[in-house]
């Protein structure tokens, strides 16, 4: 039983340079479990290579919902800041689908509807659907990144039967997000929690067998001068215990359970 983090950027240019310390750090704050999640091709073999060197990271593949369709994008002028140079989404979804055997979870994945133009939603979905239908058939689970298109992300996952689900940093109406712990997918909360009220809001009443821990760094930390990192789970499980009015370790011990009824391993 450890603590864990199941949406982190490892490989990101403010990291990956200290990556063996960011990891040490974790491991100190009782850290036994990061999931690197890949944005396309070229991120998705540096998180394996990563993985393949630390037992305390595992890799999830994935293709972050711009890049889906950042060639289109760039195509119609639209401008996007990038660390990567675009890949077309056909040689992505291959690049998913032939590396899944080798992830703890296809992601992350989902509908962005604050960079992307409703011009291109629809070949958003087909490249979403794609990848839900990879991870769907290799019985892996999703880790889903979703912005300004929450309900429409949900619509797809329970029409395709997606059930062993996490989404990741929900941006959307706490309902909705109690909606959807209810349906049995999983919300993972960010380090910021105790400074965001909608995360504070979630921690409180959505069902505690549906909550996970995430950083998403390195950003998201709970001081926004310093790069986050996954030690700062602990901030977050210490922020649950005390709205649950809960010992540390009973917190500890119910987000485990939750990570290995996903994941299918303990933390």
């Amino acid at each position: 039983m450890g603590l864990f983090d199941v949406h982190a950027h490892l490989t990101h240019p403010r990291l990956f340079p200290r990556v063996d310390d960011v990891l040490e750090q974790a491991r100190a704050a009782g850290v036994t479990t990061i999931i690197s999640n890949g944005l396309n091709p070229t991120d998705n073999e540096r998180v394996r290579a990563l993985a393949a060197r630390s037992a305390l990271v595992r890799p999830a593949f994935g293709l972050y919902p711009v890049d889906a369709v950042l060639p289109e994008m760039m195509a119609a002028g639209i401008d996007y800041p990038r660390d990567d140079d675009p890949v077309p989404a056909d040689e992505a979804i291959e690049w998913v689908g032939a590396h899944v055997g080798e992830a703890i979870a296809v992601g992350e994945i989902g509908l962005d509807g604050y960079w992307v133009p409703g011009e291109l939603w629809e070949r958003q979905e087909q490249v979403f659907r794609q990848l839900v239908a990879i991870a769907l058939d290799a019985e892996k689970p999703i880790i889903i990144h979703t912005r300004k298109r929450e309900a429409r992300c949900f619509e797809i996952l329970q029409e395709m039967g997606a059930q062993r689900v996490n989404w990741h940093c929900f941006g959307g109406r706490v309902k909705l997000a109690r909606r959807i712990a209810e349906h049995g997918h999983y919300l993972s909360i960010p380090a910021n929690a105790r400074k965001n009220e909608a995360f504070t809001r979630m921690l409180q009443t959505l069902p505690r067998e549906r909550v996970l821990l995430e950083t998403d760094c390195p950003y998201l930390g709970p001081d926004r001068e310093q790069d986050n990192e996954p030690k700062n789970v602990r901030g977050t499980a210490e922020f649950a215990a005390e709205l649950w009015g809960e010992p540390l370790q009973s917190v500890t011990r119910t987000l485990s359970e939750n990570f290995e009824r996903l994941f299918g391993s303990a933390p």
